[in-house]
């Protein structure tokens, strides 16, 4: 039996030296090579984003200076969300986090769709009310993003409750000669309207009719569309001047963004996929409405494929994010999403989440070993008179962290060199201090050691703050949690793997190597690595990796570099819990 439960994403045979690309975990590492800064070096960059309606990079500006304010598109609450969903919020929310942290005041709306077609076509499936189906939906989707870590927003508004707001849009737009009413029905007039296609770059003939619904041969327009929809016998729907009936899907996000945010706020985010037509449509309804109605930025997200295929629920490889989270930390899916820039789009494999939740792994494993070493000499840092200093290294790599993340972060949310880059190099310098500390020293040299990993797991904290990937559990319990997700892709039990060590270790005593390094290798293929300390065996999770590609492409990190034969001697000495 495969241990993955997504069995439309295929396990690669081999992951060609991957983590020496992505990570090179070395311990020996050359901190040299840390960028020749000092503290006094770090500048501060302007934030610039990208912005969908000029196509560029611009300088961000707020219209009420210190203050931001920002919507962004939510989901219609009918299902279980999945991971483009997760790409959206994951990336709105490293900018929430981004801002606050530049010290803005931001107010971030999201909304929820909870009256829909999707959303009566379900709930008359199964038998429900549909304003029931789906805010049962809204909490499982506030339970997703809690899980991914994203701050909730400011306000979190339901069309449902809106519709006064969506009623009195809709007459303005009707006032202002841009839409007209037919049998019950109201519907947008592009013809109305010379901007239509402004933001999309779209030129009116080429737009496709009737995104969600057929062509209705009443529009004056093909490319007309729906700003309020009649009842049909038996749909939920609300009273209206045109008789009663429910909102179009786009007229709602306007509607409610002047309800929170007024007519002119900062910064609009979606999907790509909402480029058109709704935030065109969403565009052009505002402004029929409030001539002075104006959007600063619009921010899109690119799409999430699958093995390098569009994700579709036709071909299999459609998955939700409780799917996912199922098999492997939050965290890790997080770390994922990040590791691509958020405009670009991200190719979701086993291969790639499993990368990502090693490299968590790691991180939690190096603060945890820090935290260990720290705890030892709180009370002596602390009684001393002396102010112990922090080593050239430390302050070198902690100048070009901040300086780094600074940079990249400003320069339109470029989290993917954070992760793989300046965030790496300060692990990598705490792992080195932690080998340090096993040796002989002097007091004031141990003690400089033990401050320089202060300095530096306070900054790399700030970092992972910012980022949304500093659990609020501790970090034992985030490396517990990470290993449990290990065995259930495994489909293992920590007893399991007990007897696997049992078995391997009298195998060793018996001389009968061959069986020892079999032992390994398929507890190695099933994503858990065995690592000798002194003459103790543990296990924590690794990528799975085939016993051809691990001879082909070295060891990975968190695996012996050498075989049960080879390394029998070796091992009694060698500390390898660290990659």
């Amino acid at each position: 039996m495969t241990p993955y439960k997504l069995g439309f994403l295929q396990q690669p045979k081999q992951l060609k030296g991957v983590y020496a690309r992505v990570f090179s975990f070395v311990s020996n590492h050359n901190t040299n090579s840390i960028e020749k800064t000092t503290m006094a070096d770090a500048r501060n960059f302007e934030f610039q984003i990208y912005n969908s309606m000029t196509k560029q990079k611009e300088k961000f500006k707020p219209i009420v200076p210190g203050k931001v304010s920002m919507y962004v598109c939510g989901v219609t609450s009918y299902d279980f969300s999945h991971i483009g969903h997760a790409r959206a919020y994951v990336a709105f929310d490293v900018l929430f986090r981004y801002l606050k942290h530049l010290g803005y005041e931001v107010k971030y709306v999201r909304n929820f769709t909870d009256v829909d077609d999707k959303i009566i076509k379900r709930a008359n499936e199964l038998g429900e009310d549909p304003l029931s189906l789906s805010g049962r939906f809204c909490q499982e989707f506030l339970t997703d993003m809690n899980d991914l870590q994203c701050l909730p927003p400011n306000e979190q508004p339901r069309v449902s409750d809106h519709m006064d707001q969506i009623r009195d849009m809709i007459q303005k737009i009707i006032d202002n000669n841009c839409a007209y009413a037919v049998d019950g029905d109201v519907y947008f007039s592009v013809d109305n309207f010379p901007n239509y296609g402004r933001l999309s770059g779209r030129k009116l003939e080429d737009n496709r009719a009737g995104e969600r619904i057929a062509v209705d041969s009443r529009k004056k327009n093909p490319a007309d569309f729906a700003l309020w929809k009649a009842a049909k016998p038996g749909e939920i729907s609300w009273e209206s001047p045109w008789g009663p009936g429910r909102p179009g899907w786009h007229i709602e996000c306007s509607a409610m963004s002047v309800t929170y945010l007024t007519e002119t706020f900062d910064i609009h985010g979606g999907g790509m996929d909402l480029l058109f037509p709704h935030h065109e449509n969403e565009m052009a309804q505002s402004c029929a409405a409030c001539p002075n109605s104006n959007i600063s930025y619009w921010m899109h997200n690119g799409f999430v494929t699958a093995n390098d295929e569009k994700m579709s629920k036709s071909v299999g490889n459609f998955f939700t994010i409780r799917e996912v989270t199922k098999l492997y930390h939050p965290l890790a899916l997080r770390h994922f999403l990040m590791g691509t820039h958020y405009r670009s789009p991200v190719n979701y494999s086993i291969a790639q989440i499993e990368i990502s939740s090693e490299a968590v792994y790691y991180i939690y494993q190096t603060l945890e070993d820090c935290a260990s070493a720290i705890s030892q000499f709180q009370e002596e840092i602390n009684s001393s008179a002396k102010k112990y200093t922090i080593t050239d290294d430390a302050k070198k790599c902690i100048s070009s962290l901040r300086s780094h993340f600074e940079e990249k972060l400003s320069d339109d949310l470029h989290t993917p060199t954070i992760l793989n880059a300046a965030l790496q190099d300060a692990l990598r310098l705490m792992n080195k201090i932690l080998s340090m500390l096993k040796k002989k020293l002097q007091k004031p040299q141990k003690l400089s050691f033990i401050q320089s990993l202060i300095e530096l797991e306070k900054e790399v904290k700030d970092v992972l703050d910012v980022l949304g990937l500093l659990s609020s559990s501790t970090y034992t319990e985030v490396l517990k949690q990470l290993k449990e997700k290990a065995l259930k892709r495994a489909e293992l039990t920590e007893e399991n793997i007990q007897q696997r060590i049992e078995d391997r270790a009298l195998a060793r005593r018996n001389r009968d190597f061959e069986l020892g390094d079999q032992i390994r290798s398929d507890l190695t293929s099933k994503g858990i690595a065995l690592m000798d300390v002194g003459s103790e065996t543990i296990w924590r999770p690794c990528v799975p990796v085939e016993q051809s590609a691990k001879s082909s492409d070295g060891p990975l990190p968190g695996q012996p570099d050498t075989t049960d034969s080879q390394q029998t001697e070796l091992s009694k000495s060698a500390d390898v819990t660290k990659p």
